[in-house]
């Protein structure tokens, strides 16, 4: 995924103020063997840019001054209650060298696996995005996990799926973890307490 920057001169809060008012968002990329770079870009196609998941996942073309840097987004901040993005980090990307990131899981097939079809369970995703470490070239921009032979009182846990070459899952001592729980239903509600008997007439 590409977007294009722009060098940005001045720094400070008063300097990024004036620069969001013009309709530019500041920035920093950071990391690598170059300096941290002062940058600029066009709030609005950044705006757009962010709604996107494969921005926020992937290892993003970063085009300033007719060169291209391999970069991964790493901060947003954005304002408090405006739709308005105060300011971003990248950090560039050596080919050569691992690096942490975390990665989205697209989960499917739940709707036709014996616990939801033929049991009516219901399905927890526990775990929505997992860290991975790998070289840039082998990052994911999301990991696929099949559920439709999920069955009734189990779990899916991080050792039961595959991750694509090169890649490793990053747990933070957690040897493994459940991605996805299945949680069973009763049939039927508990019977409601039965109504007082009506007093009899006197």
């Amino acid at each position: 995924m590409k977007f294009v920057a722009f060098e940005r001169a001045k720094q400070g809060t008063g300097a990024s103020r004036r620069l969001r008012i013009t309709g530019r968002t500041p920035g920093i990329v950071y990391g690598g063997k170059g300096q941290p770079e002062l940058i600029e870009l066009d709030h609005n196609a950044l705006w757009h840019a962010l709604k996107k998941e494969a921005f926020h996942s992937s290892i993003l073309d970063m085009e300033i001054n007719g060169t291209s840097t391999q970069v991964l987004l790493r901060d947003v901040q954005y304002h408090p209650f405006k739709q308005l993005v105060l300011h971003i980090d990248f950090q560039r990307v050596d080919a050569n060298t691992k690096m942490n990131k975390k990665v989205p899981i697209h989960y499917s097939g739940e709707e036709s696996s014996p616990a939801v079809k033929a049991d009516a369970c219901l399905i927890n995703h526990v775990i929505n995005e997992l860290e991975v470490s790998c070289l840039p070239a082998d990052l994911p921009e999301f990991i696929a996990v099949d559920l439709s032979n999920l069955r009734k009182g189990t779990s899916l846990h991080l050792n039961d799926i595959t991750l694509p070459k090169g890649v490793t899952a990053v747990t933070h001592g957690k040897a493994n973890p459940v991605l996805v729980s299945v949680v069973s239903v009763a049939a039927e509600a508990e019977a409601a307490p039965a109504a007082p008997a009506a007093s009899a007439k006197k």
